[in-house]
């Protein structure tokens, strides 16, 4: 949600929205510096929690740190940013911080995923103490971009000296477009299987839930509005009714606007809620 106005901003219109939790910028996103946060903002975001019923915000981080770069001036530079963004979130009482892996730029993936790994700890040991997640977000392997595959994100945690602080965010757009194939319920499975056997069901802590407008497989990042593009039901299907993630934070990242008069988050939201199964009594 849009934070313009303030962060207590993207709260209230989640709240309109009729959702239960919420996605939000700190700070522009395309951006590294940003000003301070003061006492009346970080109150106001706090109170429209409280008045609203909006439970376990989640962040996103800026798009320009690329932890995995190879330049050490870029490399530094997001992590002082990473670690900016942590303590902001820690003032506004958000848990989870959600980050892509970074692009290694043609150094390999090998050299990548090791510089995410140490950029992490080094944000971790600049914010010792802090009670925030950091979910390494699965990505649609654009370029060089690492998070493609699930083995990344375990690649990144295994060699993490803090390991403790890291979660992950699975995006259905990313993954699909990655190549897991999950519109069977057989698919499905078998990737859920694979992320329980190598990073843990515990450290899948959200998920954003997209369509793709691009094919399986095609490692193109470009999210659409659930059964606007050619994932198809089946995928969200699955997912809203697995009793494994029943508590587990669905965030939309989908395209917005108004479309034959009605507000498209609210007609993703719409879609989704029908296709969930009632629960069965006893």
């Amino acid at each position: 949600m849009s934070i313009a106005g303030g962060c207590d901003r993207a709260v209230w219109l989640a709240h309109a929205a009729g959702c239960a939790t919420v996605q939000l910028f700190t700070k522009n996103n395309n951006q590294w510096n940003a000003p301070a946060l003061d006492q009346e903002h970080v109150a106001r975001f706090r109170a429209a929690l409280d008045e609203t019923g909006i439970a376990d915000p989640v962040a996103h981080a800026s798009y320009l740190i690329n932890l995995a770069s190879p330049d050490d001036i870029l490399w530094r530079r997001s992590i002082d940013a990473l670690a900016v963004e942590i303590s902001r979130c820690h003032r506004l009482g958000i848990g989870d911080l959600v980050v892509h892996p970074g692009a290694h730029m043609g150094s390999g993936e090998a050299q990548g995923l090791d510089r995410v790994a140490r950029a992490l700890d080094l944000a971790i040991e600049q914010t010792e103490g802090v009670d925030v997640t950091i979910d390494l977000e699965t990505t649609a392997g654009q370029g060089t971009s690492l998070g493609s595959r699930i083995e990344h994100l375990q690649a990144v945690i295994e060699q993490s000296q803090d390991a403790d602080r890291l979660g992950i965010c699975a995006d259905t757009c990313h993954l699909f477009a990655a190549g897991y194939a999950f519109e069977t319920k057989a698919g499905y499975d078998g990737m859920i299987r694979e992320i329980e056997e190598s990073v843990g069901l515990d450290r899948l802590r959200v998920w954003h839930v997209n369509d793709s407008l691009r094919g399986l497989g095609s490692r193109v990042d470009r999210h659409a509005g659930i059964g606007l593009g050619v994932m198809g039901l089946g995928p969200f299907r699955h997912l809203l009714n697995d009793p494994r993630f029943r508590d587990t934070r669905l965030i939309l990242e989908t395209p917005k606007g108004i479309q034959d008069g009605e507000d498209l988050d609210l007609r993703n939201l719409r879609v989704l809620r029908g296709l969930i199964r009632p629960r069965s009594r006893g």
